[in-house]
């Protein structure tokens, strides 16, 4: 079940193309043939850059109190634009390609066309309210030219409330002024154009238009690439079902297990935290200055505004909030980045674990024409993907990490420094869908060395001691463990030994024969059953696929 159509709509790739850098020639030269001053914690440098011809000169100390540096100025035609090479934010940057299927909705783009949503459905609100007369119904034609402002709402609309709120100095204000010159010349509603934003305050707009930013970006992006993730390491599990591994406990041979088991017990843990992400219950609140309605009661007494409210904010697709200040308590935003970050977390175990099967030789990687691993090793095909996927993973965790610690948080009836954080939900979102899709690259690449696999196991006979072990406990023969840890703790195990070990155990025939046929390779338990039947283990355990609407 997906969110209801309020804010669906079609947003045009082109819209949203990074800046490409503006042609410039950059010349550096650099002098670094420092010297020691009487301090041995003291190092001068000389630094000189030619920018387009200007000579840009920077002297410093290093380790002293006092570091001065030549005032560089900037001339006209030399200041620097917002490009892909300028970009602050890697995101913004290197890596815009990957992560702008979100900026539709985190983007401040997205922030304004939401904001935009919520104004014009709440005037369509109190034209159906029949104590509000001064905003009689809308005729159809007047309904239509509404929803056609937020239809055809364009990146032009958005520069024109930019520019207003030049004026204003308030974003908010900015898109109230917008519309109501969008609605000037139109006869119906030109004549309500005092209802836009009526008794509201910003942060009823806000509030409704992060969760709509929040419940779009994971419904149309996050979710399906959380399920794309979890699909592909399902297919995993499935088709390496059969291929024994050795497991390591404490970085030692341990009883062994399957290459496809390992996999499906991430394909499950991710699936079990999907589904919780899902159930997050993305709220929204439309009570005015301090949450009690105070001047919609003055203005109208007889309405009952909370369950208009109630009726407004679940008209969006997002549940209701009753009990609030001035703001959203925002304890939703909390619980749904804390349950991102446990689904980053195991995703951060899961690329450790690859990266570890890939230095032990398990994986191979299928390399890539033109491709270098290293800069002075030529031989080098590194684990990147897996090592990029689990750096962003950290700083996604470590920004949705504040969000969810600081938003909940807001002095008396609020203060404002949940809006500045706000704007950083594109940040812990954007590095998460980073590090998904360098996962699914990772996954892309690897091909099992089975040959390597069972190198292993071939070497590691003394990992049958545990199933020998446990069959002597069955048919009562004494102290079976001390016996077992004395042939193998700390001694070269081979076939050879543990066959000799067996054929002079007092066993029945049929156990004693079963415990001689059993190999490394063939120890693997129900391994090859459970990575088989995944599929079923992650479909009972996430049935649903996007954030549910509740009542």
């Amino acid at each position: 079940m997906e969110f209801g159509g309020a804010s669906s709509r079609v947003f045009h790739g082109d819209q949203f193309r990074c800046l490409s850098p503006s042609p410039r020639k950059f010349q550096t030269r650099t002098d670094l043939s420092g010297f020691y001053h009487r301090r041995p914690s003291s190092v001068s440098f000389h630094l000189s850059t030619t920018i387009a011809g200007r000579d840009c000169t920077c002297k410093a100390i290093l380790g002293d109190r006092k570091v001065s540096a030549d005032k560089v100025k900037n001339t006209p035609g030399h200041e620097f634009e917002l490009s892909s090479l300028t970009a602050l934010s890697p995101l913004d940057g290197r890596y815009w390609g990957k992560v702008k299927d979100l900026a539709p909705y985190l983007s401040e783009y997205g922030l304004i066309y939401f904001r935009v949503l919520v104004e014009i459905k709440w005037l369509l609100k109190l034209s159906q309210i029949p104590e509000v007369t001064e905003v009689p119904s809308f005729s159809e034609e007047a309904q239509l030219h509404l929803q056609g402002l937020i239809n055809g709402f364009s990146m032009n609309d958005a520069l024109e409330i930019k520019t207003i709120e030049k004026v204003t100095n308030h974003d908010v204000k900015a898109v109230e002024y917008f519309l109501k010159q969008k609605c000037q010349t139109h006869p119906e509603i030109a004549k309500v154009l005092e209802f836009f934003h009526f008794a509201c305050t910003s942060e009823d707009i806000n509030n409704l238009a992060h969760a709509l930013m929040l419940k779009e970006s994971m419904n149309c992006v996050i979710f399906p690439l959380m399920d794309e993730l979890i699909g592909e390491i399902c297919n995993t599990a499935k088709d390496n079902a059969h291929i024994s591994m050795l497991s390591r406990t404490h970085g030692q041979p341990a009883s062994p297990t399957t290459l496809g088991k390992e996999m499906a017990v991430f394909a499950v843990r991710l699936s079990r935290e999907r589904r919780d992400i899902s159930q997050v219950e993305i709220m929204g609140k439309f009570a005015g200055a301090v949450g009690n309605y105070n001047a919609h009661l003055v203005a109208y007494p007889d309405v009952k505004w909370p369950q208009i409210a109630k009726e407004f904010v679940k008209s969006l697709g997002l549940s209701f909030n009753p009990y609030i200040t001035q703001i959203e308590t925002h304890d939703y935003m909390a619980k749904l980045f804390h349950a991102i970050i446990q689904f980053n977390n195991i995703l951060i175990d899961f690329d450790r674990d690859v990266w570890g099967y890939i230095s032990l030789g398990y994986f191979k990687q299928i390399t890539k024409a033109g491709e270098i691993g290293s800069s002075t090793m030529p031989h080098k095909v590194n684990p990147i993907d897996f090592e990029n996927s689990e750096g962003n993973l950290g700083v996604a965790n470590g920004g949705l990490s504040h969000l969810s610690m600081k938003l909940p948080i807001s002095r008396w009836q609020r203060d404002l420094t949940d809006s500045t954080v706000l704007r950083n939900m594109g940040v812990g979102l954007g590095h998460s869908i980073l590090a998904y899709k360098s996962a699914l690259q990772g996954l892309a690449k690897l091909q099992v060395n089975e040959a390597r696999l069972s190198e292993d196991l071939n070497h590691s006979w003394e990992v049958l001691a545990e199933p020998i072990q446990t069959v002597m406990r069955r048919y009562g023969v004494p102290e079976p463990y001390e016996k077992l840890k004395e042939l193998t703790r700390g001694r070269a195990v081979t076939q050879e030994s543990i066959t000799k070990f067996i054929e002079g155990l007092e066993l029945p025939k049929e156990a004693k024969n079963n415990l001689l046929k059993l190999t490394p390779h063939t120890y693997v338990g129900a391994a090859v059953e459970l990575a088989r039947t995944v599929d079923l283990a992650v479909n009972m355990v996430n049935g649903t696929k996007v954030f549910e609407t509740h009542s």
